[in-house]
């Protein structure tokens, strides 16, 4: 839970620290003098590479040596300072906000992407401004401009992204909302699209096995989402955006101040689709005709006095997506084998509460409190096909936070309560199941900024399914040399398979659907167990006076079992227990670096080697590109005093070729061979700010207008036996372009 407020009632008199280290804390300086920690400040000796930035609750460590007397302390939208010391200490100090510069831009355009080479875990963290370099109309559209996350194609119906990480797709990745887990169950499909761009403040993307603290669903990672707060926010911000093929949305952000303890957000989206595209004439909508409202009201309490604060959030979601030939209308084509269409609409309500608490006479130890509610209907058809989800969940976590000896020696333990409650109907067939578990854990971390930190946690839970277990968790990081990070990672992850909310891009198509029943407890399929491990470099480097950095990252995720998705038969989809192997093998080199000033290059190469044993034999997974590039180029130029400045970014992806699923027992014009060749997709915009109230932005995505051709197959007949929108690896839509405006008062 997030304890930046509540940690800055600490007192000088509690610090321990060591004889060689200076320690801390960053505040902001405000007129009643309290305790506001700044996260991600700057803190480093004068004419050295030895630094560090503040943690979210605004502390920090920095080895102390002889020969550095100047400590530098910098945060963007504050006045930088330099301290005079001259031994181990303890300091408390408060910056200054700047009055001559735009705080919201400035900040945001510098710290867009952060890499720490502190933390023992490999975190790359997003902040606002990285999503202002493309559309990011929702969550699933803001990993375009870093190479962190692969975004794949989902169908070619629906126009939903896909997200991967270590060449494993999203049910792989724990999902959380400010560390509440969020986009899971019936959400796993859609979820991402249920988050607008503009309600996200930054996100936390974690490589590798996460902490036991979020419970034990993790496998590949972590993606964590941090929302606007209240009090931080604009008191007004309205953000406008349509683009040429019919998608109109509206965001507006209403904040207000009540007292110095209370302060509420009031946020509405809206986004609509009325116009019908059919670029590559095959009389398939290439998006869906969408409609959706989406209202959250957000409360927040703190009292830095008294150690306290909280959050609390309600929501209210409705989602309607009509897919499908051109011609369809579904008060007369519903259910009947004339025109094809498709209807998924979607009904959310969710809320979650965080309490927080720090002992006013020891601020090294706290206390969290996080609990959420959420009830997800889904109502939805696909031709003849029904599917319908319904999904009632509730998660609760206490986690208690203090130190082994001094601040360096840190430990977390906790109890977690889980229920998920689902009911689905395939067809004409119902499903139903109750999950429940309960679990302990305990987390140890260990800080030395010089060499080695390294975090070690466990946790044991009592699951109604997938049984008793443990989880071991692991993360090391070695510093060899200066401004350079070593990391390691080792942990287990399990989950239950939700096989039909997960795949429901398998309705529509033909195929008919299996379960080999093994007599597990989930489907009649055991739950999937996975291992995962591996090391990441980081190193930063200074070329042509300007900085830079360069890592390397390698990854393996072994599955012990896992719930195979075979759909290498064109006329089936077959879900069953592993038999045998299946494994992703990850590799991954960025370099960034400010070739000229206001001038940043981002670019990685990425290596995947996934592969399954099916019953046919061992196979390379479908639709996933071995060899990826990407690059990103972003230019700003110098704001002026009113804040007034000129953006550009372009992006490039490239993918190499993919194997495709096996369609050799269609019809020859049916068949679409083993492999897709590669290509690549640009993307660019410019953003236009006129002053620190108002700016504009236009941009272009699949500026080479590149295309699938046959994205839908048996387009002519769908209701036959070779129709199938699933096998789609690019693009549906051609280039498309699109403007926007964001108010702010």
């Amino acid at each position: 839970m997030k304890k930046y407020i509540a940690m800055a009632v600490m007192a000088c008199s509690t610090f321990s620290f060591s004889q060689d280290k200076v320690e801390g804390m960053v505040m902001e300086s405000n007129t009643e003098n309290k305790h506001i920690g700044l996260s991600g400040a700057n803190v480093y000796w004068m004419d050295s590479q030895i630094g560090t930035i503040t943690n979210e609750e605004g502390l920090f460590s920095i080895p102390y040596s002889k020969e550095y007397n100047k400590l530098i302390i910098s945060y963007i939208g504050f006045e930088s300072d330099t301290l005079t010391i001259t031994e181990p200490k303890i300091v408390h100090h408060w910056l200054k906000p700047s009055n001559e510069l735009d705080e919201v831009v400035v900040q945001k355009e510098r710290d867009a992407l952060q890499k720490t080479y502190f933390s023992t875990q490999n975190v790359v963290t997003v902040n606002s401004a990285e999503l202002l370099k493309a559309a990011c109309c929702n969550l699933s559209e803001s990993f375009e401009t870093n190479p962190a996350i692969d975004v794949n194609f989902n169908d070619a119906l629906t126009g939903t992204k896909q997200i991967q990480m270590l060449g494993l797709t999203s049910p792989y990745l724990l999902i959380t909302q400010e560390n509440i887990p969020m986009v899971r169950g019936a959400s796993q499909t859609y979820g991402l699209t249920f988050t607008p761009g503009t309600w996200v403040e930054s996100i936390q993307i974690t490589k590798g096995a996460g902490s036991v603290v979020n419970g034990y669903e993790s496998i590949s990672g972590q993606i964590n989402t941090e929302l606007v707060k209240p009090l931080t926010d604009k008191m007004v911000f309205v953000n406008g955006y349509a683009n040429r093929n019919g998608r109109l949305e509206l965001n507006t952000h209403l904040n207000k101040k009540f007292s110095d303890k209370w302060s509420s957000g009031l946020y509405i989206h809206g986004n609509r689709r009325d116009h019908k595209e059919d670029g590559n004439e095959d009389g398939f909508l290439d998006a869906p005709l969408a409609n959706q409202i989406n209202i959250m009201n957000r409360w927040q309490y703190q009292n830095p006095e008294t150690g306290w604060v909280s959050f609390l959030n309600l929501r209210f979601l409705n989602d309607e997506k009509q897919v499908g030939q051109t011609n369809y209308d579904p008060d007369t084509d519903k259910f009947l084998a004339d025109v094809w269409g498709s209807e998924i609409d979607t009904r959310r309500i969710d809320s979650s509460i965080k309490l927080g608490y720090v002992f006013p006479e020891l601020p090294f130890q706290s206390f969290g409190f996080q609990a959420s509610y959420s009830k997800h209907k889904q109502d939805s058809y696909y031709g003849l096909k029904r599917y319908d989800i319904d999904h009632e969940s509730v998660y609760s976590n206490l986690i208690f936070n203090s130190i082994i000896g001094d601040t360096r020696s840190k430990f977390k333990t906790g109890l977690t309560f889980a229920y998920d409650g689902y009911q689905e109907l395939v067809n004409t067939q119902n499903f139903e199941r109750d999950d429940a578990s309960v679990g302990a854990f305990f987390e140890y971390s260990y800080e030395n900024l010089e060499k080695l930190s390294l975090t070690a946690g466990l946790r044991i839970d009592s699951h109604n399914r997938l049984g008793t277990f443990i989880t071991p968790r692991l993360h090391v990081r070695y510093t060899p040399w200066e401004r350079a990070s070593l990391r390691g990672s080792f942990g287990m992850g399990r989950r239950a398979a939700n096989i039909f909310a997960e795949n429901q891009q398998l309705f529509a198509t033909s195929r008919s659907v299996q379960i080999l029943d093994a007599g597990g407890s989930i489907y009649g399929l055991d739950p999937e167990e996975a291992l995962n491990f591996g090391f990441s470099f980081l190193q930063g480097f200074t070329f042509l006076t300007r900085p830079g950095n360069i890592s390397f990252d390698f990854y393996k995720t072994d599955f012990k079992n896992q719930v195979v998705v075979d759909w290498e038969n064109p006329r089936t989809v077959t879900f069953y227990n592993l038999e045998g192997k299946s494994y992703a093998n990850s590799f991954q080199v960025e370099v960034d670096h400010e070739v000229l000033k206001n001038l940043e290059l981002r670019t990685a190469y990425k290596y995947y080697d996934v592969k399954t044993d099916y019953r046919s034999g061992s196979l390379q997974k479908p639709l996933q590109a071995q060899h990826r590039f990407f690059a990103n180029l972003g230019y700003k130029t110098e704001a002026k005093e009113n804040g007034s400045q000129w953006r550009f970014d372009y992006t490039i992806h490239t993918l190499g070729e993919q194997r495709l699923p096996n369609t050799d027992v269609n019809p020859p014009q049916f068949r679409l061979g083993g492999f897709a060749n590669g290509y690549s997709l640009m993307n660019a915009q410019a953003t236009r700010v006129f002053s620190d109230q108002f700016e504009i932005y236009v941009g272009g995505e699949n500026l080479t207008n590149f295309r699938q051709t046959n994205p839908v197959l048996g387009a002519d007949n769908p209701f036959g036996a070779n129709f199938d929108t699933s096998i789609v690896y690019a693009p549906i839509m051609g280039r498309m372009f699109y403007a926007g405006f964001r108010y702010k008062l």
